[in-house]
């Protein structure tokens, strides 16, 4: 929406006076004029009086009419020069939760299309609440359900993106109005809607190749993610406003007449880098904006291919070009297909700058992306658009082709955040017969072969890079030729090849191949954990495991058959007790027993009997069913109270107290199954101004004075550290192992919180043995 906003110095500004309707709506009906061949708006028109009348009571947090928002989200979708249905369905996207109508209505009304789209958009917004989700629940169980919500929602996104990609153009374009607007909303919601943002939606659209909406995306996430930096840099960059302009249009000048001088016909500008293309170049590279030099982007438009290497020659004739800095996007398209020759080079004054020369059908496609070449436009001989355009989705493909295996949520966000990662460098390497492989920086020949297919994966033995044999940890470097040695009598991948590749796809297929091969052993042995769990616990296993319990564990973690569900205990991505305990919940409530006054009588004596024998140590912890015994906490995990725990008989040294997810309890022998024993925090003990051992693992990238930041974090919050152990990557990625004293898990979340704010703090992960 242009004319809602004003642009004062970089700043985005709400205007003092709301935009009225119908003169928005007059806007998108000259916008969409401009561009589409019919004249005919009548379903626009109609879409409009409908929302307009469904919305005539109701305002947004701004206080402007709430129409005002479809009808935004409407001429975002006419600036990327999409289809009437498309348009439509902008418009009528939250029609449908304030009116009766059904999709079968809409159908009737206007299009089966306009329909579909409305009903996928509607039910994206119909997905749980994140953060309203277990209310009630512990912190542990809050957490869990706010990661399984939020996977369940980006499921749900990618298969409906899958069905109609137009769905998310939509969506797109409602969180961009959205986050225009957010300025209205409280402080933590802002937080919360602009980290998703960042997170998903700007690589999304990255993905479709949709400049035009990331770069806005990125910039407005990043005004209210980090505030003080976005004006900092808007203030920096408006201080010297019209000398860089000046600067920028002497070059566009001098280029213009070059260019012109050697007979190409072009379109030329120039123009600074949104923000937060400079904000990431000085996170990446640790540097001030002073010292940060291709600010500037000279942009050249050329008519055909032969002309962008004619100009890139000139333009290389003209001034110096900085060695390394020159990119050939032509002929190796970036993941998203994005094509463009890019250099930097050093002008008369000794400042650098980028130049861009790409055509005009590349320029478009790098505008508006997946919508340039519409596959449900048509060209104007009636031809469907380019297959390059099919390769966009090849990401989403293989997004859809791991919700189908993987039942494990965390590992889902992981990989999906790794693969959609903005941050993340690539490299260009080619298979024998010259074919380009697009693989992130510092894959290995396995991620290669999985690259190629996952059957060569499957079966590679070894590999050579530009005719030489290397080892399988080498790492790729731009324009190296691989070639994958493979056998018919190889067994397999390893499990250490997960420690090895780099992509999201390579650790996908690997662990795809684990649980096809011993999917019956982990049935066997997730039937098995049940079995022994429901014992442990005195459950009735005959009553809890059929229909309807089975069920809905099925239906709650996305799973087939109950096979899939056992499979996945058996190989640690879901655990028994978390199961049994839903599933005895669910048994309870279809079985609620009405006790009498005798029966409710003997129950509390019963409760006061079992609490004599409950151990207590001046640990304050309470082990179930031991009296008089010695309690130790565990190293591997170092648990702490607010953790969820359990007890270890060890042989005459008492009970080792471990948290529930410390891997050595999970990966436990049967065997060893059969010592544990339940145990939990004394009453009062979060209340004590104990402190117990705690171990975090922090990730970072290395800058000066990261330490110093780091441990002044613990200063302030009052905790000792223990022990501290660092090193550096080859990549200037630091690790740090921390061992401190704690009073509890709030407090170490809230430590936890403080330290992921520091600048430059990429990730920090609890020890959990």
């Amino acid at each position: 929406m242009q004319n809602e906003f004003t642009v004062d110095d970089g700043r985005i500004e709400k205007s003092k006076e709301f935009i009225r309707p119908e003169v928005l709506y007059r806007e998108l009906i000259e916008r969409i004029r401009k561009y589409h061949p019919s004249d005919d708006i009548s379903l626009v028109e109609k879409a409009y009086n409908m929302a307009a009348e469904a919305h005539k009571d109701q305002k947004r947090k701004s206080g402007e009419p709430y129409i005002i928002h479809p009808l935004s989200v409407a001429l975002i979708l006419a600036n990327l020069e999409m289809d009437k249905e498309t348009i439509v369905a902008g418009i009528l996207h939250d029609v449908v939760e304030d009116t009766e109508m059904t999709e079968e209505q809409l159908a009737m009304e206007f299009t089966p299309g306009v329909a579909l789209l409305v009903d996928g958009v509607t039910k994206l917004q119909h997905i749980s609440s994140i953060t309203d989700s277990a209310k009630g629940d512990s912190k542990e169980s809050k957490d869990n359900d706010k990661l399984e919500a939020q996977a369940e929602n980006l499921r749900k996104m990618f298969l409906a993106m899958a069905k109609d990609i137009r769905v998310i153009m939509i969506k797109l374009a409602d969180r961009l109005h959205n986050m225009r607007t957010l300025k209205y909303m409280p402080a933590e919601k802002q937080q919360r809607i602009a980290r998703e943002t960042m997170d998903i939606y700007c690589p999304i659209a990255q993905r479709l190749g949709i400049s035009k909406i990331k770069v806005e995306l990125d910039d407005l996430s990043l005004k209210y993610l980090e505030p003080d930096v976005y004006y900092d840099l808007v203030d920096k960059i408006a201080t010297r406003k019209v000398v860089r302009e000046a600067y920028i249009q002497s070059i566009v000048d001098e280029v213009s007449v070059h260019i012109n001088h050697a007979g190409i016909k072009a379109k030329i500008d120039g123009r600074v880098k949104h923000f937060f293309s400079i904000y990431k170049k000085m996170k990446n590279q640790d540097k001030t904006l002073d010292q940060i030099y291709d600010l500037f982007a000279v942009r050249i438009i050329v008519d055909t291919v032969k002309d962008c290497y004619a100009a890139l020659g000139v333009i290389h004739e003209m001034y110096k070009p900085i060695p390394g800095r020159f990119k050939d996007y032509i002929a190796m398209p970036k993941a998203n297909m994005y094509q463009s020759l890019h250099t930097t080079l050093i002008g008369r004054n000794g400042q650098p700058f980028e130049v861009q020369i790409r055509t005009q059908d590349m320029h478009r496609a790098s505008e508006y992306g997946i919508a340039a070449h519409w596959k449900y436009k048509t060209a104007s001989d009636g031809k469907t658009p380019d297959m390059a355009e099919e390769e966009k989705l090849i990401w989403l493909r293989q997004i859809l082709e791991w919700q189908k295996d993987m039942s494990d949520n965390k590992e889902f966000m992981h990989l999906l955040k790794s693969d959609l990662d903005l941050f993340s460098d690539h490299v260009y390497c080619f298979t024998p017969t010259g074919e380009v492989k697009n693989l992130p920086a510092g894959s290995t020949p396995i991620d290669f072969a999985y690259a190629v297919h996952s059957a060569v994966g499957n079966k590679m033995i070894g590999a050579k890079v530009n005719g030489k044999l290397v080892t399988i940890d080498y790492e790729i470097k731009n324009g190296d030729r691989i070639e994958v040695l493979t056998s018919q009598n190889s067994r397999g991948p390893s499990r250490d090849w997960l420690n090895i590749v780099k992509s999201t796809q390579a650790k996908s297929k690997i662990n795809q191949w684990f649980k096809h091969e011993l999917k019956e052993e982990n049935i066997i042995k997730g039937r098995e954990l049940l079995l022994a769990y429901c014992k442990e616990k005195r459950y009735d296993s005959a009553a809890l495991l059929k229909s309807p319990y089975t069920d809905r564990i099925q239906k709650k973690y996305g799973f087939s058959d109950w096979d899939s569900v056992l499979a996945a205990i058996g190989h640690g991505a879901l655990k028994e007790g978390q199961i049994l305990n839903k599933m005895k919940e669910s048994y309870d409530q279809d079985h609620e027993v009405v006790m009498t006054n005798e029966e409710v009588l003997a129950s509390v004596q019963a409760s006061n009997s079992a609490v004599k024998m409950q151990a207590k140590s001046d640990s304050g912890i309470i082990v179930k069913g031991v009296d008089d015994v010695a309690v130790r906490f565990s190293k591997c995990c170092s648990p702490v109270p607010g953790d969820e725990i359990v007890g270890f008989v060890t042989r005459g040294r008492g009970i080792t107290i471990h948290r529930t997810d410390c891997i050595n309890v999970i990966n436990m022998s049967e065997f060893d199954r059969e010592r544990l024993i339940e145990a939990e925090w004394q009453d009062g003990s979060f209340d004590k101004q104990e402190n117990y051992v705690a171990e975090i693992t922090l990730f970072a990238n290395d800058r000066n004075g990261l330490l110093v930041d780091i441990t002044k974090v613990f200063t302030e919050k009052g905790h000792s550290i223990q022990a501290l152990n660092t090193r550096t990557s080859k990549h200037g990625v630091v690790t740090m192992d921390i061992a401190f004293q704690i009073q509890g898990r709030e407090a170490l979340q809230n430590l936890v919180e403080r330290l992921k704010n520091i600048e430059s703090v990429i990730d920090i992960t609890r020890a959990t043995g």
